[in-house]
């Protein structure tokens, strides 16, 4: 019988790929080159892994579902939204604590929105599981950045023409005022935008796989945040069919740490670990 296998890929964008020259943008009228953001070293070489998967065993695979992490240029994770005490510009890969604005090291150049963010900063704190960064701006909605990278996008076409079916699309991102790691909710949701509480369609949809893969950027930040919150939400309790594509995702350089101990979390709640040529054989058997 035939397996309903789900294909997860989460934030497969230009602005997290290592991209070599020649997959760059050329800006109009400049020519500039225009380089990823924010690159996490190996994710090219993770992106032609998977989009050789999907084209290798695209008529095994049930259902593909991409998100996209979507962001305005103003966010409370992006240098534009911070300055220093003497109102100087904040650097990229910045930590803010609620104390450091407290106590004034940092400050949000919206002067309204201090009593906003501390509470921000004090929830975030008291969840545990990540401090504040303030990263380079990336994935801009609307940019190359924002953009899926051209191999995974190709192998994604190829699959729709032949399965006559649809990518899923799922935007996470755009409300300035939280992070939004997971692709299932808001590290702290609004409860005044629906777009930041828990995606209880897409938790529904992942629990209708027999076999759900995983893949995308970064498995230290995105794809360990979507997969813990799927963990612990999923209605069917069905871990063992959740399978992580371990050459399909690589951490943002100096996560190494927490990335491994994600991959140990997971297997010992019975998620399984395998590469890209060992799940392909189960999606030729499921043709």
């Amino acid at each position: 019988m035939k397996q309903r296998i789900q294909l997860l890929i989460i934030d497969p964008q230009n602005d997290f790929c290592d991209l070599p020259e020649s997959w760059q943008f050329s800006a109009p009228m400049t020519e500039r080159r225009v380089g990823p953001a924010l690159p996490v070293a190996g994710a090219h070489a993770d992106m032609q892994r998977l989009a050789a998967l999907i084209r290798a065993g695209k008529s095994g695979i049930s259902d593909i579902i991409v998100t996209l992490d979507s962001h305005h240029r103003v966010d409370v994770a992006h240098p534009p939204f911070w300055m220093q005490a003497d109102g100087s510009p904040v650097a990229p890969f910045t930590t803010i604590t609620a104390r450091q604005v407290r106590d004034g090291v940092y400050r949000p150049r919206m002067a309204a929105a201090l009593p906003r963010v501390i509470r921000y900063l004090d929830e975030l704190q008291a969840q545990g599981r990540y401090t504040l960064m303030v990263w380079p701006i990336h994935c801009e909605i609307g940019t190359w950045g924002h953009n899926i990278h051209a191999g995974v996008q190709a192998a994604c076409n190829l699959w729709e023409e032949e399965q006559l079916s649809i990518v899923r699309q799922v935007y996470k991102g755009a409300n300035p005022w939280t992070e939004h790691y997971s692709a299932l909710q808001a590290e702290v949701p609004d409860p005044d935008d629906p777009e930041t509480l828990l995606n209880q369609k897409l938790i529904w949809q992942l629990d209708q796989a027999d076999v759900l893969l995983i893949a995308g950027e970064a498995s230290s930040h995105c794809v360990k945040a979507s997969t813990e919150h799927m963990v612990d939400k999923l209605p069917s309790r069905q871990l063992s069919k959740v399978v992580l594509l371990t050459d399909c995702m690589s951490p943002v350089s100096g996560f190494e740490q927490q990335a491994a101990g994600f991959f140990a979390a997971m297997a010992a709640q019975g998620v399984h670990l395998a590469t890209s040529e060992e799940v392909l054989p189960r999606l030729l058997a499921n043709a």
